[in-house]
């Protein structure tokens, strides 16, 4: 990850846990001023976690940071873990945190599947939330999972790499890899799990930047970090992330219409691209589109990095 327009490396001033369910504990961690402006930060994936240069995005002079590894992710427990993982179950985990730690409303700032967290959880807790910072927006309809995991979409962009992710599993399956990925992630045997969540987080990872980042899809691969990745992140997929319909979030957005929205686009975003956020910006008055025009995906390449912090700093005002 470029550093250099971020702000100092911070460490947290209170790292805890939480007890959400009878089998999830989450981690979360907090950094800046405590004092501050609340601000909860969503991690993408679902599945990633926390890395600690997300904690370097906001100022933290002006806010207290709650970072947050959502369930199966990060530090939480159980790791990698299916049961009782929906949207649904973290959307109520974010609310839960925010009485935990005594917060009246915060900023929620997601990018990528914490897009389409940020959003659910506002339509659900609008009185929660005071405003939002999405990047890379999301909206879970069957048309940008199709677009990503299935051939014809980000597949004719990045051929050699879908060749690659497709070729992982029998050939009666290439066309529509996903149930094939998911029997495997799901498997009782370790092996055949760490290699097919390997493949599957090379393949996004492969697909994040506007130019290859070998190390990019090393950190998102090397480890642990791809089986938490890879084995929720298609568990989501496969259940079209629990979406009561196929256009939920527009269909809901008059409930969150004036709540302010700073969106932030790459441009050349092949993991969820521009219309998304075009049809969320249309959809909800209180917002404002930034198409970053040397962007993709990764919020620390071209002027992702800057425009982000440009949007959290929108609210400071």
């Amino acid at each position: 990850m470029l550093n250099d327009d971020l702000f100092p490396a911070i460490e947290p001033y209170a790292v805890e846990y939480l007890k959400v369910s009878d089998l999830h504990t989450l981690a979360y961690e907090q950094v800046g001023n405590p004092e501050g402006t609340p601000l909860l930060f969503l991690h993408g994936g679902p599945g990633v976690g926390i890395f600690p240069d997300y904690r370097r995005y906001f100022d933290p002079s002006y806010y207290r940071v709650v970072l947050l590894d959502q369930r199966g992710a990060g530090r939480s427990t159980p790791f990698a873990e299916l049961e009782q993982n929906t949207t649904w179950d973290i959307v109520e985990d974010l609310e839960r945190l925010r009485q935990h730690l005594g917060i009246p409303n915060w900023l929620v700032v997601g990018g990528s599947w914490g897009s389409t967290l940020a959003l659910c959880y506002a339509v659900r807790h609008v009185q929660s939330v005071n405003g939002l910072v999405l990047r890379g927006v999301f909206l879970a309809r069957p048309s940008e999972m199709e677009w990503v995991h299935l051939g014809g979409g980000a597949s004719a962009i990045y051929p050699d790499a879908w060749d690659e992710f497709a070729s992982f599993v029998p050939q009666v399956h290439r066309e529509k890899p996903l149930h094939a990925y998911y029997e495997m992630l799901t498997s009782d045997d370790p092996n055949v799990r760490k290699k097919a969540a390997t493949a599957w987080a090379r393949w996004e990872a492969s697909i994040m930047s506007l130019k290859p980042d070998q190390a990019a899809i090393m950190e998102l691969t090397v480890g642990d970090r791809s089986i938490a990745l890879a084995r929720t992140e298609c568990h989501f997929v496969v259940n079209e992330f629990f979406m009561p319909s196929g256009n939920y979030i527009l269909d809901n957005i008059s409930k969150i219409a004036n709540v302010p929205c700073e969106i932030v686009q790459g441009r050349y975003d092949i993991v969820c691209p521009v219309r998304s956020a075009w049809d969320l910006h249309k959809a909800l008055p209180n917002s404002n589109l930034e198409i970053v025009q040397d962007g993709a995906h990764s919020v620390s390449e071209g002027g992702m990095m800057s425009a982000m912090i440009a949007a959290t700093n929108t609210f400071k005002r």
